[in-house]
């Protein structure tokens, strides 16, 4: 405030000087240095009010523009990190579907020829099995069949002679006979198919 009571001082001596002098164009020094100490006063207060908030914000947001730029740029580079480990996975992920489908494939021609193998197995077995029991019916229906030659036979002879003949040892003798030329016609007979299949291949 001393300041401006010196300058309102010396504004009324130079008011009073100036009424003295003569009119004109005149340049008075101490005005030219008090306008600028006051314009020197006054730039200094405006930039304490209102220049360095304004440089502090502006500081603030042009580190905020920056920061904001850095964050997209780390943002871009994580997503194009994040899509080549997408297509990275996916790739990963089509490999092991193929090699899922190739086990499941070879598992699934495994087990097919695995039942082709069992379901031959089992029909071998069954042949086998029906070729016994063939056999084993055919030789029951031969025994049948010789019990009643040999019925017939003694049956015949009885007539023949004119007594009956029925003892064991006589009966005996009949089975026996035909058992002997039943094994003779057949292992002819076997021999003869052999022989006819030969002959056709």
């Amino acid at each position: 405030m001393d300041l401006l009571a010196i300058a309102s001082g010396v504004a009324h001596g130079s008011f009073a000087l100036a009424q003295e002098e003569p009119s004109g164009l005149q340049i008075n020094l101490f005005w030219v240095i008090v306008s600028a100490l006051n314009f020197v006063f006054f730039a200094v207060i405006l930039y304490w009010l209102f220049g360095a908030p304004l440089t502090r914000m502006l500081n603030e947001r042009r580190q905020r523009v920056e920061q904001g730029l850095a964050d997209a740029e780390q943002a871009r580079s994580d997503r194009e990190s994040a899509e080549s480990e997408r297509l990275a996975t996916l790739q990963e992920a089509r490999r092991e579907a193929n090699d899922i489908l190739t086990r499941a494939q070879k598992v699934a021609q495994d087990s097919r020829d695995a039942d082709i193998a069992a379901t031959k197995a089992e029909l071998e077995r069954l042949r086998e099995r029906a070729t016994a029991e063939i056999e084993a019916e055919k030789q029951r229906a031969i025994g049948e069949l010789r019990g009643e030659v040999a019925d017939l036979a003694l049956a015949a002879a009885s007539r023949v002679v004119g007594e009956t003949i029925s003892t064991d040892r006589e009966r005996r003798l009949v089975e026996e006979f035909l058992a002997e030329t039943g094994s003779a016609s057949s292992s002819g007979g076997s021999a003869g198919s052999r022989g006819a299949g030969d002959a056709t291949s």
